[in-house]
């Protein structure tokens, strides 16, 4: 199943050729199961194969808001053996999403972590914004560990639409006691 956060105005035409280059991709080396086929784009709509994961991206949730798909679910039914169940012939794409990470970072120190006790931590519950995290109020972030405290994914209509509601989402979202982004 190809994974994309369409670019805006992205050409149909252009969707297409890479869709077509991930199935040739991973029939040619055989690869069998759920996995990722990343490309980046230069200013005139030419990409470029970046790299293939197979396992599950931390952006899935946007491929899920826009595809209906359960990806995690999808991934953990080929690891048991079954089959995919879903063709990539008919995976279709609905609107769009975009999700941001939620980081215990100094920003004025170039981003380094910010390890400490969360004195409060509130995500927002919206329509449309899916809110994951593994953190609460009074928890506390270790410095042993990724500083990722929650991701926040927006799905609409339209870009302009899903960056809107992100924007929404996150004037909603409280956190202090570490610095963060």
């Amino acid at each position: 199943i190809v994974e994309e956060s369409p670019a805006p105005n992205l050409p149909e035409a252009t969707r297409n050729q890479m869709t077509e280059c991930a199935v040739k991709i991973t029939s040619h080396i055989g690869y069998v199961g759920a996995g990722t086929i990343e490309f980046i784009m230069d200013a005139s709509s030419e990409f470029y194969f970046l790299e293939m994961n197979t396992r599950l991206q931390v952006e899935h949730p946007v491929t899920e808001m826009v595809t209906g798909l359960d990806s995690v679910r999808l991934q953990i039914e080929v690891a048991e053996g079954g089959k995919l169940g879903v063709a990539q012939k008919d995976v279709r794409q609905n609107g769009h999403a975009v999700e941001v990470r939620l980081y215990a970072e100094d920003s004025e120190r170039e981003f380094m972590p910010s390890p400490g006790t969360l004195s409060h931590f509130s995500l927002p519950h919206l329509p449309h914004v899916r809110c994951e995290n593994g953190y609460g109020g009074g928890n506390r972030v270790s410095p042993n560990y990724d500083p990722m405290i929650a991701k926040l994914a927006a799905w609409g209509k339209t870009r302009a639409e899903a960056i809107q509601r992100m924007l929404n989402a996150l004037s909603q979202t409280r956190i202090s006691g570490v610095a963060n982004n």
